[in-house]
C-alpha cells in the first residue's frame, strides 16, 4: 500500500512542478522571413509577463506563480502609473533546433523604451536607461544597434526583458514602441545591418517611386488647371493627386528619418491618415463632377460632417479597435458612393469617363488580389508586397492622366467641329459683310473727309497758340529789355545835358582868360563822355541779346556760359514783371557754381525754357503777394517775402539747373498734368498752356530731363538735368 502512495504523491507533484513551469517555445530557421531574415516573438504563446521591477526576476530558475500569461501584444496602458509610465518584464523560454546552433544571431530592441535584456539571468545588453543605476530615464532611439549572440547548446533558454516606457501625449495614448511595433525585441539572421539596409532600400525606392510619379502628375494637373480655367474637374483632379503626392511624402519621409524622431514619426503618420483620408473624400466627388451629375447639397454636408468626425477621432482616446473600425466604415462608405454613381451612370458613360471606371476597378482588382497574397503565403516577399501596394496606389492617378489626355482629344475634336460651323456661318455671312461693306466704306470716306477738315482746323489753331505764346514770350521779354535798356539811356541823356552846360562854362572861363578852371571843366566834361561811352555800350549789349532772342533758332549746339545765360534771363524776366506791376517786389537769390564751364547746347532754346520758368516763378510769387495783402486788409496778419531762388550745380557728368519760389504751389492732383499741351494753372485769358510742354520737348531734345516738386501753400521748385559734355 505504500509503495502505491509514494507513486501517486510523485505524481501529483510531477503534474504540479509541470504547471508550474513556463512552456518553451521552439526556434528554428524556417521560422524566419525570408526577405528580411528577422523573426517576431511578440505573438507568440509562451510569454509572460509581471509589472514592477526585480532584479531577481531576470533569473531562469524562480516562481512564476504569479506572473501573467499574455504576449506583448496586450495593452499595457492599465499599468501605467500617474506619470504615464509603464515598467514590467517578459519573460519567454526558447529552444533553438540544430539549424540555428553556433550561428551568430543578433536581437534588435524597440524604440522610445528603455530596456535591460537578459539570457539565463545575464545581463546582456542596455538600451537607453530605465533607472536601476540611479541615473535618469533615458529612453532608446537608435534603431541601428543590434546585438550579437550565439547558442550553443539546444537547451530551453530563458529570455527576459526589462522595460520602461511611456504613454504617447497624443490619442490613443499607447505606449510609444507600440506605435511602430509590438516587439519589445527581434531575433535577426546574419548580417542584420545588410539586410535591413537592403529592405529599407527597396521600401524606399519604391515609396520614391510614388512620391515622383504623383508629384509630377500633380505639377501637371496643376498647370493644366491654370491654363484652362473653365475646365473645374482639372482643379478636383489637381487636387486629388496633390493629396496622393502627400501620402506618398509622409510615407518617404517615415522611411528617411527612421524611428529615431518620435515627434516626426507621428506627425508623419497624421499626415499619413489625413492624405488618405482626403483622397477618399475627393474620389466620389470627382466621379459626380466627371459623370456630370449633380452633387446634392445633403451629400457634401454629410462627407464634410463625416472628415470632421473623422478628424476629431485623432484627439480623443480610443482603443485601437475602434479606430480600425472607423477607418473601415469611411472607405466603406467612400466606396459605396462611388460604386451608386458609376452604377447608376453606367448607361451614359462616354469616351474618357471610362478611363476613371477602369482605374478605379484596377485599384480594386490590384487590393483583392494583394490581400489573397497576404492570406495565403506563408511569408511575406517585400518586393511582391511593394509593387502590390506600387500598382494600388498608382493606379488610379494614372488613370486620371489618361482620362484628361482623353478628354483633351475630345475637346479638340469639339473645337474642330465649332471650327467647321464657325466657318460655314462666315461663308454664309461673307456676301452680306461685302454688301455692308461698300456701305460702311462710303460712310468711312465721309467721316475721313470730316475727320480730316477738323484735323487741319486743329493743327492751324495749335500753330496760332504756338504763335501767341512766343509772341507772348518776346512781349514779357522785350518789356524786360525796354525796362533794362531805360537805365542806361537815362544816364546817356543827363550827361548830355550836363556836357553841354558844361561846355558853355568852358567858353565863359576862356573869355575871361581863366584857364586852370577853363582844364577842370575840360576834364570833367571828359569824365562824363566816359560815362556815355560805357551806358552807350551797355545799351548796345542789350539790344543784341534781344535780336539773338527774337531771331529764328538754327538748332546747332554751341559751347555756352549757362551761368551767364541764366543771370541775363533771370533780370530781363524780373525787369518784364517790373514793367507790368511797378509795386511788385521779390528777392532774388542765385548761386552759380563757377566750375561748369561751358557746356554745348542751344542758347536761345534754353533761354526760352529759362525765361518761361523764371515768370511762371515770379508770377507765382505775385499771386500769392497778392492774396497776402488781401488777408492783411482783412485783420489777418501774415508775413510773406517773396523769393525766387536759382542755381546751378555741377555733377559728374551733368549740369543741373534749379528755379524755386515760394508761391502758392501747385496742388498734388493736378502735378501730373502741368507738361501736357494746352493745361495751364493761370486763368482763363493769361495763359496759352504751350510753355512747359514746349520747355519739356526742347530739354527731351537736348537729352536731359526736367522735374518738378510742389507743395501746395508752400512753393515750387523746377530741376532741369543737361549733359555736361
Amino acid at each position: 500500500m505504500k509503495p502505491v502512495k509514494t507513486v501517486f504523491f510523485l505524481l501529483v507533484l510531477a503534474v504540479q512542478f509541470a504547471k508550474a513551469q513556463d512552456t518553451s517555445v521552439v526556434v528554428s530557421a524556417n521560422m524566419f522571413d525570408k526577405f528580411t531574415d528577422q523573426l517576431s516573438l511578440a505573438n507568440k504563446e509562451g510569454w509572460i509577463f509581471r509589472p514592477g521591477n526585480d532584479s531577481n526576476w531576470a533569473q531562469p530558475h524562480i516562481d512564476t506563480a504569479g506572473w501573467i500569461k499574455m504576449n506583448q501584444t496586450t495593452d499595457l496602458k492599465k499599468y501605467a502609473d500617474k506619470n504615464d509610465r509603464v515598467e514590467g518584464w517578459f519573460r519567454i523560454k526558447l529552444k533553438f533546433d540544430s539549424s540555428l546552433l553556433t550561428k551568430e544571431l543578433w536581437i534588435d530592441f524597440a524604440n522610445w523604451a528603455a530596456t535591460q535584456f537578459y539570457i539565463d539571468g545575464k545581463l546582456m545588453a542596455t538600451r537607453g536607461n530605465t533607472g536601476d543605476n540611479g541615473k535618469p530615464f533615458e529612453e532608446y532611439n537608435d534603431d541601428l544597434d543590434p546585438l550579437a549572440f550565439t547558442i550553443n547548446s539546444d537547451t530551453v533558454h530563458t529570455f527576459a526583458i526589462h522595460f520602461v516606457g511611456y504613454l504617447s501625449p497624443f490619442p490613443p495614448h499607447d505606449l510609444k514602441y507600440k506605435l511602430s511595433s509590438s516587439d519589445l525585441f527581434i531575433i535577426d539572421g546574419p548580417n542584420p545591418l545588410i539586410t535591413i539596409s537592403k529592405v529599407i532600400a527597396v521600401i524606399y525606392s519604391f515609396f520614391n517611386t510614388w512620391l515622383v510619379t504623383c508629384a509630377v502628375l500633380s505639377l501637371l494637373f496643376w498647370l493644366l488647371a491654370f491654363q484652362n480655367r473653365r475646365e473645374k474637374n482639372l482643379v478636383l483632379i489637381a487636387l486629388c493627386t496633390s493629396f496622393y503626392t502627400l501620402l506618398s511624402f509622409a510615407q518617404a519621409k517615415n522611411i528617411a528619418i527612421g524611428l529615431a524622431y518620435y515627434l516626426s514619426f507621428y506627425i508623419y503618420g497624421q499626415i499619413t491618415k489625413i492624405s488618405l483620408l482626403l483622397i477618399l473624400l475627393t474620389i466620389p466627388v470627382l466621379l459626380i463632377r466627371i459623370f456630370k451629375r449633380r452633387l446634392s447639397r445633403k451629400l457634401i454636408i454629410f462627407l464634410v460632417t463625416l472628415f470632421i468626425l473623422y478628424l476629431l477621432l485623432f484627439f480623443c482616446d480610443i482603443p485601437k479597435r475602434i479606430g480600425s473600425i472607423m477607418d473601415t466604415v469611411f472607405i466603406l462608405f467612400s466606396l459605396s458612393i462611388s460604386m451608386y454613381y458609376i452604377i447608376s451612370s453606367w448607361k451614359n458613360l462616354r469616351g474618357a469617363q471610362w478611363a476613371m471606371v477602369v482605374g478605379l476597378f484596377f485599384s480594386l482588382f490590384i487590393l483583392c488580389l494583394f490581400v489573397v497574397y497576404l492570406i495565403t503565403s506563408q511569408s511575406s516577399n517585400y518586393y511582391v508586397a511593394a509593387t502590390f501596394l506600387s500598382c494600388f496606389v498608382l493606379s488610379f492617378p494614372l488613370s486620371l492622366l489618361v482620362y484628361v489626355s482623353m478628354r483633351f482629344k475630345e475637346m479638340i475634336r469639339e473645337v474642330r467641329v465649332n471650327a467647321d460651323r464657325v466657318v460655314q456661318l462666315s461663308e454664309e455671312k461673307r456676301v452680306q459683310a461685302e454688301n455692308q461693306q461698300q456701305m460702311l466704306q462710303e460712310e468711312v470716306n465721309r467721316q475721313t473727309a470730316e475727320i480730316r477738315h477738323t484735323l487741319d482746323n486743329l493743327k492751324a489753331t495749335q500753330k496760332q497758340l504756338i504763335q501767341s505764346e512766343k509772341m507772348a514770350s518776346l512781349g514779357e521779354l522785350t518789356a524786360g529789355i525796354a525796362h533794362e535798356i531805360q537805365n542806361p539811356l537815362n544816364f546817356v541823356n543827363n550827361f548830355s545835358e550836363v556836357n553841354s552846360e558844361m561846355i558853355d562854362e568852358l567858353k565863359n572861363e576862356l573869355a575871361t582868360g581863366n584857364l586852370q578852371l577853363a582844364n577842370e571843366i575840360a576834364d570833367d566834361i571828359k569824365s562824363n563822355e566816359q560815362k556815355i561811352n560805357h551806358h552807350g555800350k551797355r545799351a548796345d549789349a542789350i539790344v543784341k541779346s534781344m535780336l539773338e532772342h527774337s531771331r529764328t533758332s538754327t538748332g546747332v549746339k554751341e559751347p555756352t556760359d549757362i551761368n551767364k545765360l541764366a543771370d541775363e534771363y533771370l533780370r530781363l524776366a524780373y525787369h518784364g514783371l517790373r514793367a507790368k506791376d511797378k509795386h511788385f517786389n521779390v528777392e532774388i537769390k542765385t548761386h552759380f557754381d563757377e566750375n561748369i564751364g561751358k557746356i554745348n547746347l542751344v542758347s536761345q532754346d534754353i533761354g526760352r525754357v529759362l525765361l518761361n520758368l523764371f515768370n511762371n516763378a515770379f508770377y507765382a510769387c505775385a499771386e500769392r503777394s497778392r492774396s497776402t495783402a488781401n488777408q492783411q486788409k482783412s485783420g489777418n496778419p501774415i508775413s510773406y517775402n517773396p523769393t525766387v531762388s536759382v542755381n546751378t550745380k555741377k555733377t559728374d557728368n551733368h549740369v543741373i539747373i534749379t528755379v524755386s519760389d515760394n508761391g502758392k504751389g501747385i496742388p498734388q492732383n493736378i502735378i501730373d498734368k502741368i507738361f501736357q499741351p494746352f493745361f495751364t494753372t493761370k486763368p482763363t485769358g493769361q495763359g496759352t498752356g504751350l510753355g512747359l510742354s514746349l520747355s519739356y520737348d526742347i530739354i527731351k531734345a537736348h537729352d536731359g530731363e526736367i522735374k518738378v516738386d510742389s507743395k501746395e501753400g508752400e512753393g515750387t521748385t523746377f530741376i532741369i538735368e543737361l549733359a555736361s559734355k
